[in-house]
């Protein structure tokens, strides 16, 4: 049966199976194994349960039953995102064993069956799993007895929802569904490019109503925030390092001289409560210098506060419950706490000096070292100030400010959340603290009713500059309290059962939907750039068995295809790192890399058939394109001179001697039709997308007064963009104004592709004019992605742009 697209939503139920065992087999399943018989009981302490399958891609999975007898029942129902092209809906019966599980049989219904968008509610035959993998292609035959599976499905076309290809077209949007946190209204929210932006960095880029847009300070204000707090400071992490300074200008207050660690034990003498969730890296141990393979400073943290009256807790990324032993090892060893934030009391915005508030940031940056940067992303020019005693440079082996530059910049985004949002993220705190940290330690709000304004507050609400924004996560029972037990609930609740697993995967969704909702331009920064490798084409690798599930990739190479099909503009711009921080040569990197070439390749396929279909001869690129950012410096007068020098002809000594590097961008943030900004912790790959790998944190938002509604809005969001591309690409040019033209694209395209030229040859007489570079590939007129001539490696290394396929890893830690 030919396979068909299901783009949409899958809304699923599984009720139950009738007669599951039969044939004299008496509540057991009888198979022919090596001339003996096996009975493989599931009736007394026995474990059932039930998937769903798009093809090969497993996207639902009901919780255990155990000690049950021939008529399991589950009526669990389901709420699946899809984009897969598949010939059936498959439903697997299986029995789970201390490690892996075995399946009892499958039951298929026809994909096309739903392409009407009636319910299809039915009693599906289950087939002998041994015999459907002799016969698959031709018949199944049913298990003795006959069992059968009650379903009910109904499929919506994407095209079928009111807000497809529509944006934001109400103030009154409520939001994404079926989440765990609602939609806020009356809330403010500050938007940050880096840890730092110098005052009049940006030109004056006009927004609606007369306004200019104006860069904020983002570790200023938190120092700030985290000084004037008089009740509660509360921390989460993946990396805290005690021994930064947040302020680092010319002209700073005598406070602002403390470092992190100084300023909350300050805090805590004061009577604050300061809490901190930092993620325990099992690989801090004495054997690596107390360091950890991510070098994140655990320990030395952890040792810092000790007896300070700072509670620091270090978290292990624990599973959630009845995992086995190997799942156990996997998230334990292999997955991290990857939230950042940050949540305070403050004063009111009204000058009530007897009333305090909630205030949250939330974004990609660590407070940690190597994260301090400003726009001019300098490599070798501040290393004899700002950067001097925070060099970082994970990307060069044995790398020191001893043995000079080049540094590794950092480019980031982060927010502050104001209002009913603010209280959001002080709910995700306590759920993880009270799951991971010290009792009794939580700040009693019922004890403060007096003094803090109610989190249902709206205080912004009929401000013309207010926001509505929404709390999304990646993050599971293991690492939160609070999740419903019952199937049931957790879905009211926009969780995700899995077995006995229950999962908030809600940062994933909120991508999906803004997508979806899309009209004419996407801008996407993120660390990574991974998934849907169920559209994967490869020779060498089995792909259903990669796991990198997310939809974001495909979603997006769909949302141009349907564009193309109507006859629309629609552009896509995603800027990435040259490659993901470490040694570039080094297998997990090139793994990455490889994923990502795959990933790219299906997109451009996907793009590639449309217009061909549709009979243009246009570029790929003109609808989807990657960048990476990198600078370039000549050497000035004055500038540090290092002791030491680097090894004769390594990857160090050839980016000292052509004075460049990439600007590693660590965002986590997509821009749609500049009026919808979603920012967090979570990268485009399984990890962050997964909720049960990494745990994350994002928000969702846009402002109710600047919708794309008959023009483009021009309201923060259209500012925040505008500002990042001043600072990536050096200027600002009337054609940005319209992302979604043709001239628009190409444009941008013409200048990364100059810049890339410059950065990669042999000499430069003066400073690269931008950092936004083309990434280096070439799309070919099938869709595959190749490297430009000559250029089968990253300059100054011996690693390879499109990566290579890892022998050793496993594909769960590197997707």
């Amino acid at each position: 049966m030919a396979p068909i697209l299901l783009h949409g939503v899958l809304q699923t139920t599984i009720y139950e199976v009738d007669r599951l065992s039969g044939g004299g087999c008496c509540f057991s399943l009888c198979k022919i194994t090596d001339n003996f018989k096996e009975i493989s009981g599931f009736g007394i302490g026995s474990k059932l349960y039930a998937t769903i399958k798009l093809g090969n891609t497993k996207v639902g999975s009901t919780r255990m039953l155990e000690n049950v007898s021939s008529n399991p029942k589950w009526n669990e129902s389901f709420h699946i995102y899809c984009a897969h092209m598949v010939s059936n809906i498959k439903f697997t019966i299986k029995k789970a064993n201390p490690i892996g599980a075995e399946v009892i049989g499958r039951a298929y219904l026809p994909a096309k069956e739903l392409l009407s968008g009636k319910e299809e509610d039915k009693w599906l035959k289950i087939c002998d799993t041994n015999k459907w993998l002799k016969i698959c292609d031709r018949k199944r035959k049913p298990l003795p007895g006959s069992p059968k599976i009650h379903v009910k499905l109904s499929f919506f076309d994407v095209t079928q929802d009111n807000n497809w290809s529509k944006g934001i077209r109400t103030p009154k949007f409520p939001g994404v569904p079926y989440t765990f946190f609602p939609q806020r209204n009356g809330c403010r929210v500050t938007l940050y490019q880096d840890a730092h932006v110098p005052n009049k960095f940006v030109p004056k880029i006009p927004l609606s109503g007369g306004q200019f847009y104006e860069p904020n300070h983002c570790w200023e204000d938190v120092f700030d925030a985290i000084y004037n707090a008089k009740h509660l400071i509360y921390i989460a992490g993946w990396s805290v390092f005690a021994k930064i300074t947040l302020v680092r200008y010319w002209g700073q207050k005598d406070q602002d001289n403390l470092t992190l660690g100084e300023l909350l034990i300050k805090k805590a003498k004061e009577g604050v409560r300061v809490l901190m969730l930092v993620w325990d890296d099992r690989t801090s141990v004495n054997l690596l210098n107390n360091d950890g393979v991510m070098a994140t400073h655990d320990e030395d943290t952890e040792s810092y506060f000790h007896n300070t009256g700072v509670h620091c807790v270090l978290c292990p990324r624990n599973p959630d419950n009845e995992q086995s032993i190997v799942q156990e090892l996997e998230i334990s060893t292999m997955f991290t706490h990857h939230q950042k934030t940050v949540v305070v009391d403050f004063e009111m915005p009204n000058g009530m000096p007897e009333k305090r508030r909630i205030v949250s940031f939330v974004g990609g940056i660590d407070l940690c070292d190597g994260r301090y940067d400003t726009p001019f992303h300098s490599i070798f020019r501040t290393l004899n100030t700002t950067h001097y005693n925070d060099f970082h440079q994970p990307s060069i082996h044995s790398a020191s400010i001893a043995k000079g530059g080049p540094r590794e910049p950092w480019h980031d985004a982060h927010c502050r959340l104001e209002g009913p949002i603010a209280w959001d993220v002080l709910c995700n705190f306590e759920q993880r603290w009270k799951k991971q940290g010290r009792n009794n330690l939580l700040l009693e709000f019922r004890e403060l009713d007096n003094t803090f304004i109610q989190s249902s507050s709206q205080m912004f609400l009929e401000d013309q500059e207010s926001w509505n924004v929404q709390l999304f996560r990646s993050i599971d029972g293991g690492a939160a309290i609070g999740f419903p037990a019952s199937p049931v609930e957790a879905a009211r609740a926009g969780l995700v059962s899995e077995k006995d697993h229950v999962i908030d995967r809600s940062i994933q969704d909120s991508y999906i939907n803004a997508i979806r909702r899309a009209k004419n331009f996407i801008y996407i920064e993120n660390q990574y750039f991974l998934g849907s490798s169920f559209g994967w084409k490869s020779n060498e690798l089995k792909v259903n068995k990669i796991g990198a599930l997310n939809l974001i990739p495909k979603e997006l190479s769909l949302k141009i295809v349907k564009k193309i099909e109507a006859g629309e503009r629609f552009n896509v711009y995603i800027v990435i790192p040259m490659w993901p921080e470490g040694i570039p040569e080094s297998g997990s990197v090139q793994a990455i890399l490889n994923w990502q070439k795959l990933t790219m390749e299906m997109m451009y396929g996907d793009i590639v058939k449309a217009l061909q279909a549709k009979g243009l001869n246009s570029n790929p690129k003109d609808y989807l394109t990657f960048f990476c950012l990198g600078n370039r410096e000549t050497k000035k007068p004055g500038e540090y001179q290092p002791p030491e020098k680097p090894e004769h002809d390594s990857d160090y000594s050839r980016a000292q001697q052509a004075r460049r590097f990439m600007i590693y961008v660590h965002a986590k943030m997509m821009i749609v039709d500049d009026e919808y900004i979603i920012i967090g912790s979570a990268n485009i790959n399984q990890r962050s997308m997964d909720g049960a790998r990494d745990t994350e944190i994002a928000m969702g938002a846009f402002q109710p007064h600047h919708l794309s509604t008959r023009q483009l809005a021009r309201g923060q969001v259209h500012g925040h963009r505008l500002a990042l591309w001043y600072e990536h690409l050096g200027l600002h040019d009337d054609t940005f104004l319209q992302p979604q033209s043709i001239e628009c694209v190409r444009k941008v395209n013409q200048i990364a592709q100059e810049n890339w030229e410059l950065y990669s040859g042999e000499t430069l007489g003066r400073d690269l004019p931008g950092h936004l570079l083309s990434y280096p590939i070439r799309v070919a007129e099938n869709g595959e992605v190749t490297t430009l001539p000559g250029a089968e490696f990253f300059p100054d290394t011996k690693a390879r742009v499109l990566g290579s396929k890892s022998e050793i890893l496993p594909s769960i830690l590197t997707t």
